[in-house]
């Protein structure tokens, strides 16, 4: 009996160590900007990958050279991109200029969004915990299955034909 009391003693003490008191802090979150004031992060979903840049502005997002209402026809493509600024409630606050290589339309959209929350929390971290419950933060890492030998694509058998 009395060496188990001996046991949680020392547990006790455990919790009044430095180490101890630096893994229960959270971990701190640097700013990251470059000499003009950007933040620049990657955006990846299947095979297209984002390169992007924000700053301070009125709300400019220009794709591959090209507005993003010119690039991104579709509403939605254009609504996918905006959602984390909506969530950060800094809709309009920054401008955007990015790089989309690789992949669909639908892709690069996602891409894009990766990349603009990602840049988003170097320039501010502390709107980080926010896009990490909305899920901007985790990249998407469904990818196009390879087709094998012997078969029409992925998964798809030739078909069967009895004569």
């Amino acid at each position: 009996m009395s060496e188990t009391q001996e046991r949680t003693g020392s547990l006790a003490d455990l919790k009044n160590t430095p180490v101890a008191a630096a893994v229960q802090e959270a971990p701190v979150y640097e700013v990251k900007r470059d000499a003009q004031g950007r933040s620049y992060a990657t955006g990846r979903r299947k095979d297209a990958v984002a390169r992007v840049w924000i700053k301070p502005g009125k709300g400019d997002i220009i794709v591959n050279g090209r507005p993003v209402t010119t690039y991104f026809a579709r509403p939605v493509l254009r609504m996918l991109i905006t959602q984390p600024f909506l969530v950060a409630d800094r809709y309009n606050q920054f401008d955007v200029y990015c790089t989309v290589t690789g992949g669909g339309l639908s892709g690069q959209a996602g891409a894009v969004r990766h990349g603009i929350s990602r840049a988003l929390t170097h320039y501010e971290p502390a709107l980080r915990p926010i896009l990490k419950v909305a899920g901007f933060l985790t990249r998407d890492s469904r990818v196009v299955e390879r087709k094998k030998y012997g078969r029409a694509k992925a998964r798809r058998s030739f078909q069967f034909s009895k004569r």
